[in-house]
């Protein structure tokens, strides 16, 4: 059973909005929820059209998610490191990194599933087994997954003390002053869009971004980014709250999309692991893909 409180500052909110913000949920399956009698306040059934009310509680029961296992497909992957133990991939932008809603196929993870067989971890379970971390659909680069349980969990381990190096590059709007810079600012999920990210200093997890001025243009700067924490959205987030929004980055930044861009001009460029087998420190780069190259030459690169 779920219960959820309206605080005064959400009254007068319709109660589909409000549930279906708090819950990660989409409003028509909310919508149906409440159509179903399963969402209820002083025990009675909510009415589709209620506002929410202060101190007003919602109780639900929210319906098991139908069990879905991720398939092999023959996907093309660009491969830049493999072994017994971890598999490293330059993904392009576009490509989702596991199943989730709306993109139930087409995924990295199936790519993977064809081409290591059972030779993945299963930590994650079955949508997103050897997946270890991920990188946004419209962000290239580097990614590492995991191809046992051992190296999943030592790598896992390398995330969360931090050793897991990954660096990033990145074009961002605006001309910074000085030359290199941090920018720490916790984050956590937007307060009304809850498919976004945003700092927030009172609930926010800590996440940390130390950045490098690579190359000035006219109105643009080429950065090196490097995740001391790894928040979701978290560079996105942190340069634009800091006035500096990754070109091409319609959530984030201006909503106009950038001819000749899919996404956000962000790459995964390199990242440094220690090995979990043998203990030997490794460290895998990638160049940057033809279209972020491009943007570079248009900007004066």
């Amino acid at each position: 059973m779920t219960r959820l409180e309206c605080t005064a500052r959400l009254a007068g909110e319709r109660v589909d909005s409000f549930l279906a913000r708090e819950l990660d949920l989409t409003r028509s399956a909310l919508q149906k929820l409440l159509e179903e009698g399963a969402v209820l306040c002083g025990g009675e059934p909510v009415k589709k059209n209620r506002r929410t009310v202060p101190g007003e509680t919602y109780t639900l029961d929210l319906p098991d998610p139908e069990p879905i296992e991720a398939v092999p497909q023959n996907i093309p992957l660009d491969i830049v490191y493999e072994d017994e133990d971890v598999i490293v991939v330059n993904k392009p932008v576009g490509l989702v990194v596991h199943p989730a809603a709306g993109h139930p196929d087409g995924t990295l993870v199936n790519a993977l599933l064809y081409h290591c067989g059972n030779s993945l971890s299963g930590i994650n379970g079955l949508l997103r087994p050897g997946i270890v971390h991920r990188i946004d659909r419209d962000t290239s680069g580097l990614l590492i997954a995991a191809k046992n349980d051992a190296a999943h969990l030592s790598l896992a381990a390398q995330l969360e003390d931090h050793s897991l190096y990954r660096e990033y590059h990145a074009v961002a709007v605006g001309g910074f002053r000085e030359d290199s810079g941090t920018v720490d600012a916790p984050m956590a999920r937007h307060p009304v869009d809850r498919k976004k990210m945003a700092v927030d200093r009172t609930k926010g997890k800590r996440a940390v971004t130390h950045w490098e001025v690579l190359e000035r243009y006219s109105g643009y700067t080429y950065l090196k980014c490097l995740l001391e924490t790894g928040r979701t959205h978290q560079i996105r987030v942190h340069l634009a709250s800091v006035g500096h929004p990754l070109l091409g980055d319609t959530v984030y930044g201006a909503k106009k999309p950038v001819p000749g861009l899919a996404g956000q001009c962000l790459h995964a460029k390199k990242l440094t692991f220690t090995h979990p087998r043998t203990g030997e420190p490794m460290t895998v780069e990638c160049p940057l893909p033809d279209w972020f190259e491009a943007v570079r030459r248009r900007l004066g690169g």
